[in-house]
């Protein structure tokens, strides 16, 4: 995708109106319009990145030293029992826009978002080949 289609660079350029709710040089905050729950937030850095390891370090770094930041604005000004924070990198893992964000999402007791983890146990030496294949690509 490119910068000119992206939604998220057309809410940074102002062409398309959000629900701000931080902004800096670099980072953009604002409530999600399709939200899981009240006060759903997306962190995005203002600069366009389609996925999460093509996003300079440095970058991400400012991103994430105002993540926690929102995250207790978001947590605090919901009044919610816990939140998620979630960077969906793919079509495969969820990323409907093509543009690094981050999600927070707020959480409370029963609200049904996420009630279902399908975790599984991996075979008998799998862990450590699977361990292994990403130790060699680092």
């Amino acid at each position: 995708m490119s910068k000119e289609d992206c939604i998220f660079c057309k809410i940074v350029a102002g062409q398309i109106p959000s629900t701000k709710i931080f902004e800096d040089d670099t980072v953009l905050a604002f409530l999600d319009v399709g939200p899981l729950s009240d006060g759903h937030t997306l962190v995005i850095p203002k600069e366009h990145y389609e996925k999460l390891h093509e996003c300079p370090s440095e970058l991400l770094g400012k991103v994430g030293s105002k993540l926690n930041k929102i995250a207790k604005a978001v947590s605090d000004g919901t009044g919610c029992e816990g939140y998620n924070v979630l960077c969906n990198t793919g079509r495969a893992s969820g990323q409907l826009v093509e543009h690094v964000h981050f999600h927070i999402i707020p959480r409370n007791s029963g609200d049904g978002v996420f009630d279902r983890w399908p975790a599984k146990q991996y075979p008998d030496g799998k862990i450590e080949t699977i361990a292994e294949k990403i130790r060699e690509k680092l």
